[in-house]
């Protein structure tokens, strides 16, 4: 078998296919019919697809797979044998065209949210994943392709489930609208996450053309240490005067915007909707006489993320504070709590860290008689559902930590691997496979590591372990090891010498539990905030504190000053200008959260499914209607949440968290409205997605959020007949009816519902359509009342229809 990862390394670019669903309709396939399940009965055309792709330039052919897993294909269908079929035609055709051509075995997202947002959890979505590889990988291909993935808790799961099935290269590539996926990942977040992870290559690919992808990849370059893949569409769809869907690009222009990506350093391109043969051979044509750019070392140390966010730790970057507030170290209320599966002072305390602008949150439950394999992940679900903020897993429970690392949605800190026995063995393959960075703490044996040298030699020794697990470098961060100068004199300089070394000879990031140093002394606060200084000074990346502690906070900002990390001083100025000795600053720059929900219409704001009864008590004791609850706090939060999605404060997590809390907080006071007989009719809408069309999440958020707004959702689910949709109409007396769609071959069904209203008088009933591949101008071709770019559109589109 050739070697994918040799031939990215070459200095020459890598040609992908192109589109395959606009190829298979181009042969016979009709609307409607699944594109996967058409080729088990036509695998000579699919063949023949390949093949053509093969003779116009391209080095790698992508399998027609997109949709094969459990959770698309039909259940009479063998997921492993389908894949396996349709690798064996693309490696057939690839061995047919002869040379170095490549078969990529493509693997979609399944259409499900992981828990919290969605049905899934990370395990099943990783068996799900591995049963449709192992059929790719028997059928012969050279790399697995994660594509056109839009959350980076399920690439991050297929990942993974691709490393427990084989060696071969793995690709991983996401969608990304206005800059950001539909999860709130940006470009930044999700190379770093992936690279964590050990990826061979990066992508971005579909929802636009060349021309509006520029900014999105000039981001991934920007930090990616491997090679970066490119596969706009030929523009966005559009309808012909036929009825036909068609991209507007041809293979000329496209492969002239195309060439630009090949300038700016891109090594491998290729086509997604819309395009042909023709198109990657004028791209092959296009880009022959450009040199092929060597991809740069762009990392940057250890970065961790979360699913909309990512803290940068190194020499290059300020020194970070890791709140150490969740720990039940001295705290017996947290531990009692803890005890009884509680967090509400976990999450206080994540509050008021974020209120502090900490950028990163360490999380420990270890406390007597608490089962850490449940409350660990419980509780950083229920921090990552709530808040961006990336989190540092703290726990000496190893089978804690695993599950943990399942359920933390992108890239965490493992706080810590130690030279403990068993420790780095386990452990440091596990932070390898999650892509989590982790804190290298040098203990070894029962004896305190005093003078720098016994600390160096122990880092030099634990790393060179992780060196021969395979582990690399940029997960690595070294815990200095705080010792108390009231008992060893000497711990402060050792700490500042191992700083030293770490930095300037290992390269690599620091941090330390800065309140050890000053334990058994007076004035704690004066000697950490002054060790601190001098540790910074010494190439410190980070420490782990008290984030409130306001003195902790003056002294990194002036040190930030005084190191030239903080250009003309613009960030001391703009949070000291108006400091006096024994004041405290309003410090900026951080994760804002804007304090703890104190009113129903806060809890919707911010999410906070847990309160909001509580606080709609409340209003109903000080004497507020459950009418003037639902009317003046709730809806209006609802509202103010829709715009911040709209204004991109706001993304889909935060919205889906905000609607369930909004649908949470109705549902009690639903009785009450009913008992006052202020019940009123509510419009009707029937939704819908399209016949052949399995794609419903972008449906469901619609009906969530209408529902929310005042609707009476009938959702008739996915793959949908035009005439069940009108039939429904007419049953329940809806003047609306909502449509999704998001495949270009299944697009089309939509005027389906539209002809058969027309046909059976109904003129009276308004049609609204949306989808990933639905555009303004599709929606007016078919004669579509009004068309929403997502679901905050739609509950205003909704509005207007009904209001007309």
């Amino acid at each position: 078998m050739a070697d994918f990862r040799r031939a990215l390394q070459e200095g020459r670019f890598v040609f992908f296919d192109g589109g395959m669903g606009t190829m298979l309709q181009a042969r016979g396939l009709t609307a409607g019919v699944s594109p996967e399940v058409w080729c088990l009965s036509n695998p000579d055309v699919l063949k023949g697809i390949h093949l053509d792709y093969a003779r116009a330039g391209a080095n790698v052919l992508t399998t027609n797979t997109f949709g094969g897993t459990r959770f698309k294909m039909p259940a009479d269908i063998d997921i492993a044998d389908f894949n396996r079929a349709m690798a064996n035609a693309a490696r057939r055709a690839a061995d047919e065209a002869g040379g170095n051509v490549f078969v990529a075995g493509s693997v979609g997202p399944t259409g499900h949210f992981l828990k919290p947002l969605g049905d899934l959890t990370f395990e099943e979505l990783v068996e799900g994943y591995k049963e449709q590889m192992r059929g790719l990988v028997d059928g012969g291909v050279d790399l697995l392709l994660m594509e056109t993935h839009f959350d980076i808790a399920e690439l991050r799961a297929a990942i993974v489930a691709a490393r427990e099935v084989c060696s071969l290269p793995v690709g991983a590539s996401m969608t990304f609208e206005n800059g950001v996926s539909l999860t709130g990942t940006s470009p930044e977040v999700f190379v770093e996450t992936v690279a964590n992870m050990g990826v061979d290559l990066v992508a971005t690919n579909c929802s636009a053309g060349p021309e509006q992808m520029v900014a999105v990849v000039e981001q991934m370059l920007a930090v990616s240490p491997v090679p970066v893949l490119v596969m706009p569409n030929a523009g966005l769809p559009e309808l012909d005067a036929s009825g036909n869907t068609v991209f507007r690009l041809n293979p000329t222009s496209f492969a002239e915007q195309t060439r630009k990506f090949a300038e700016m350093g891109v090594r491998c391109m290729g086509g997604c909707c819309g395009t042909t043969p023709d198109h990657i051979a004028a791209l092959c044509k296009a880009v022959a006489d450009v040199p092929c750019k060597p991809v740069e070392d762009r990392s940057s140390g250890l970065v961790v993320t979360s699913r909309a966010s990512l803290v940068r730790f190194g020499a290059r970057y300020p020194v970070r504070i890791i709140g150490e507030r969740i720990n039940p170290t001295g705290k017996k209320q947290l531990i009692s709590e803890l005890q009884n599966g509680q967090f509400t002072t976990c999450m206080m305390f994540v509050q008021e860290q974020l209120d502090s602008y900490a950028p990163l949150l360490d999380v420990n439950v270890g406390a007597p008689m608490v089962d850490e394999t449940v409350l660990l992940p419980e509780l950083i679900q229920r921090i990552v559902a709530q808040h961006p903020v990336p989190l540092a897993v703290d726990t000496s429970n190893m089978d804690a930590l695993e599950k943990a690392l399942t359920v933390y949605p992108a890239s965490p800190l493992v706080n810590s691997i130690s030279g403990e026995p068993g420790r780095m063995e386990r452990l440091g393959p596990l932070c390898r496979k999650y892509g989590a960075p982790f804190i290298l703490l040098p203990l070894k044996g029962r004896k305190l590591p005093v003078a720098a040298s016994e600390r160096i030699a122990i880092i030099e020794e634990l790393l060179a372990q992780a060196d021969s697990l395979g582990i690399p470098r940029r997960l690595i961060m070294v815990d200095v090891l705080a010792l108390a100068v009231s008992s060893k004199a000497e711990a402060a300089r050792a700490c500042l010498e191992t700083v030293r070394y770490c930095t300037d000879t290992l390269g690599l990031p620091t941090t330390i539990g800065l309140s050890n140093i000053s334990f058994g002394l007076p004035a704690r606060g004066l000697l950490n905030s002054t060790f601190l200084t001098m540790a910074a000074a010494s190439g410190l990346s980070s420490c782990i504190a008290h984030p409130g502690n306001a003195r902790i906070r003056e002294a990194l900002a002036a040190a930030e000053v005084l190191l030239n990390r903080d250009p003309n001083a613009e960030r001391f100025i703009a949070d000291y200008a108006e400091w006096k000795p024994g004041n405290t600053a309003v410090i900026g720059g951080g994760v804002v959260s804007g304090g703890a929900a104190t009113t129903a219409f806060e809890a919707v704001v911010k999410g906070d499914k847990d309160n909001v009864i509580d606080l709609i008590r409340k209003e109903l004791e000080a004497g507020v209607t459950p009418f003037d609850v639902v009317n003046r706090m709730l809806i209006p939060a609802i509202t103010e949440v829709g715009d911040k999605y709209e204004r991109k404060e706001y993304f889909l997590p935060q919205l889906l968290r905000s609607a369930e809390t909004m649908q949470h907080g109705f549902a009690h006071l639903k009785p009450m409205l009913e008992d006052e007989g202020g019940a009123t009719v509510k419009p009707t809408i029937i939704m819908a997605t399209v016949e052949g069309d399995i794609h419903d999440i972008g449906k469901n958020i619609v009906c969530l959020m209408l529902g929310n707004h005042g609707f009476n959702v009938v959702d008739l689910g996915k793959d949908v007949k035009a005439q069940t949709i009108v039939e429904a109409a007419a049953e329940h007396g809806a003047k609306l009816i909502g449509l999704s769609a998001l495949m270009t071959t299944t697009m089309v069904r939509m005027q389906d519902t539209i002809d058969l209203l027309r046909e059976r008088g109904m003129h009276d009933v308004k049609v609204m359509v949306g989808g990933a591949v639905v555009t303004q101008a599709f929606a007016d071709a078919i004669g579509a009342h009004g068309y929403s770019l997502d679901a905050v559109a739609a509950v205003r589109l909704a509005q207007n229809l009904v209001a007309a």
